[in-house]
């Protein structure tokens, strides 16, 4: 590592470690989770300068926190349930009628099943899948169970729309939460960026193992998270040639610290075109909802192999999720709701991955890897995705090996949204 010239001329502040960091390059440091170590200069947002046993170099900010133990709420509740307490995302989730219109159509399909079967609905927000299910079906019962101050909303809205005598607002976390009895249908929409971002999940998989029962159905019944290689043009320019000669100026200086700063985050709401992808898409991770347990979301990890279709320049890779809705009944149609660039624009979009530095392909070459999603340890709505992969070439020779580490924080996306309304 390199040696720190000014390391003492600002008092240096003791930051722990929130993942895993490989540094590439001798500027940059590696650590590890849990980690101590000492920031002497935090003057760029992105990239700070820190020293671990004696050793300097670069890390990324958001790996780091000086929170001491216990300061600070592990699953930033009062934040995350803030945010579900205002209309803000539930107007953009409600707008996005793909998904809005998949879970209407889940329960319309399942109708005559649905007859006097008990409902939890977890996550309710306003309510819609619950008043779906009271007006298109006739279940006994939905418990509409929702931890934010929009359930006393939510039961407003029951009430405006003749419901009130099918659907019962609980506003609990479903840790917490006290049901009269078990249900035979659990259904939530609890997918975020990445499939698993806020990791909802986690409180699905308590309530599926507390509520649901045996032999009932999960809605939905399974997850998958895609990956593409992809070329993405529009944002390379203006994330990194912007910088070679703006208005006739050679600003070129900068686009190390543009790389640093803008292609070490993924970018989320990227809309892929499908012409801009290098392969077919492949599901490299999949969630059975009956049967994956709550340990089994700390670490997972997919392998994908990539025939590249034509050739082009690699950007990065694209990610995205699907949820399949299996039928109540035996021979009764599975539905799907896909997230994709194939299919109808979500709220979701896509998330998009950029290499440091793009590379060029040739039809017929493989792109072979992995990715892992990695829970973070300390604060556990975070995660963190790491791809490592080469390039097998037609040309006989094989791209060294990459390893690409990308942390997606819980603030980072409440920004993008506040951002973009």
């Amino acid at each position: 590592m390199l040696e720190n010239e000014n390391s003492e001329s600002h008092e240096a502040k003791e930051y722990v470690g929130l993942a895993d960091f490989v540094a590439e390059g001798d500027e940059q440091l590696s650590f590890s989770v849990g980690d101590k170590l000492k920031v002497h200069d935090m003057s760029s947002d992105v990239w700070w300068w820190a020293e671990l046993q004696g050793h300097f170099g670069y890390v990324p900010s958001s790996f780091l926190h000086q929170t001491a133990e216990g300061e600070e709420d592990a699953w930033q509740d009062d934040e995350y349930f803030g945010n579900y307490g205002t209309l803000r995302l539930h107007l953009e989730m409600l707008s996005d009628k793909p998904r809005t219109e998949t879970y209407r159509q889940v329960i319309l399909s399942n109708s005559a099943a649905l007859r006097g079967k008990v409902v939890m609905d977890l996550g309710c927000g306003t309510g819609v899948i619950s008043l779906f299910c009271a007006r298109l079906a006739q279940p006994a019962t939905v418990y509409a169970v929702e931890a934010s101050s929009m359930a006393k909303h939510t039961e407003e809205l029951v009430r405006q729309n003749g419901c009130e005598g099918v659907v019962t607002v609980f506003q609990d976390r479903a840790e917490n939460l006290t049901l009269p009895g078990k249900v035979d249908v659990l259904v939530s929409e609890w997918m975020g960026n990445c499939l698993l971002f806020e990791y909802m999940v986690e409180s699905v998989l308590l309530a599926r193992d507390r509520w649901l029962k045996e032999g009932g159905m999960m809605w939905p019944s399974s997850a998958c998270l895609t990956v593409v290689p992809c070329q993405a043009f529009s944002d390379y320019r203006q994330k990194m040639e912007f910088w070679e000669k703006p208005y006739g100026l050679d600003f070129s200086y900068l686009q190390s610290l543009a790389q640093k700063e803008f292609l070490s985050k993924p970018t989320f709401s990227h809309h892929l075109l499908p012409e801009d992808c290098l392969s077919t898409p492949a599901d490299v991770i999949t969630l059975d909802m009956v049967t994956i347990q709550v340990s089994d979301l700390e670490r997972l990890n997919g392998g994908f192999s990539f025939n590249v279709e034509k050739s082009g320049i690699f950007h990065g890779f694209t990610v995205w999720f699907s949820a399949h809705f299996q039928s109540l009944e035996e021979d009764g149609p599975s539905l799907e709701l896909n997230t994709g660039p194939f299919s109808e624009i979500t709220h979701w979009k896509q998330t998009l991955f950029m290499l440091d530095a793009p590379v060029t392909v040739e039809e017929g070459d493989i792109i072979v890897g992995s990715i892992c999603l990695q829970r973070n340890p300390v604060w556990r709505r975070h995660l963190s995705i790491t791809f490592s992969w080469n390039i097998n070439s037609t040309e006989d020779k094989k791209v060294s090996f990459y390893m690409y580490h990308y942390l997606i924080s819980f603030k980072s996306i409440i920004l993008l949204v506040l951002l973009l309304f």
